[in-house]
């Protein structure tokens, strides 16, 4: 089973300008950067679900550095972008405990591009996510 690339790097190394310095886009982890800013504080920085609100949630925090193993090795992205999205709940499986990020990054497209574009911009940011998940599994 082949390993999903950086997804920078499937892109292309496109430059990218950060602070007036161009850099190669497969230098940029997007996907560390949302995971660090928004993940990390409950699923704790190595995805092993022992964040610092871990303890003041009701459930425990999964492990997320096992979730290829408890999969027969194959990490599920599809399961996990739904996850991360969170904008199609389920009705009748109860309140949602994670946050809805598919609306977040949505809000944060950039304004005035069309529907189609600013949903790609949340799929590319939460295939990012994805793509650093995969990254964290055991060997």
């Amino acid at each position: 089973m082949k390993k999903i690339k950086n997804l920078a790097s499937m892109l292309g190394a496109a430059a990218i300008c950060v602070s007036g310095a161009a850099i190669a886009a497969d230098e940029v982890d997007i996907g560390k950067q949302d995971y660090d800013a928004n993940c990390a504080v409950c699923h704790g920085p190595a995805g092993k679900g022992d964040g610092p609100y871990a303890a003041k949630l009701k459930l425990p925090m999964p492990d997320l550095t096992v979730m290829a193993k408890n999969n027969g090795g194959v990490f599920p992205s599809a399961r996990v972008f739904s996850l991360i999205d969170g904008r199609d709940e389920v009705q009748g499986h109860g309140p949602r405990d994670m946050p809805v990020w598919g609306e977040d990054y949505l809000a944060k497209a950039p304004r005035g591009e069309s529907i189609v574009n600013r949903e790609g911009y949340v799929r590319g940011r939460i295939l990012s996510l994805i793509d650093y998940m995969n990254r964290l599994q055991v060997k």
